[in-house]
């Protein structure tokens, strides 16, 4: 078995990955996004989070790459746009048992 070496840069990309995914409400809203991209009031409706609450959590999680918005009129649409996301949530619920 090879040994796997993270650097600081490694540590601290996990760090600011692992920050994100800290608070349950932003999981919820990553949660309403795993089957794709939904706009503010679906994410509020699926979520029952307070619209200023899922407004800021998302500010966040686009800022730190895990999601992008798509502006549409006069909605916005988020997705999951970082891949590993929900590699890191199945595997730490155990998802990918076969």
């Amino acid at each position: 078995m090879s040994e796997i070496y993270f650097s600081e840069s490694d540590l601290k990309l996990m760090s600011e990955k692992f920050k994100m995914l800290s608070k349950h409400s932003r999981l919820k809203i990553i949660r309403a996004l795993f089957d794709g991209e939904k706009n503010v009031t679906e994410i509020i409706n699926e979520t029952g989070l307070m619209q200023a609450n899922v407004s800021k959590q998302l500010k966040l999680l686009q800022n730190a790459g895990i999601v992008q918005c798509r502006p549409e009129g006069l909605l916005r649409y988020y997705r999951i746009s970082d891949p590993t996301i929900k590699n890191i949530c199945a595997a730490i619920c155990d998802k990918n048992k076969h």
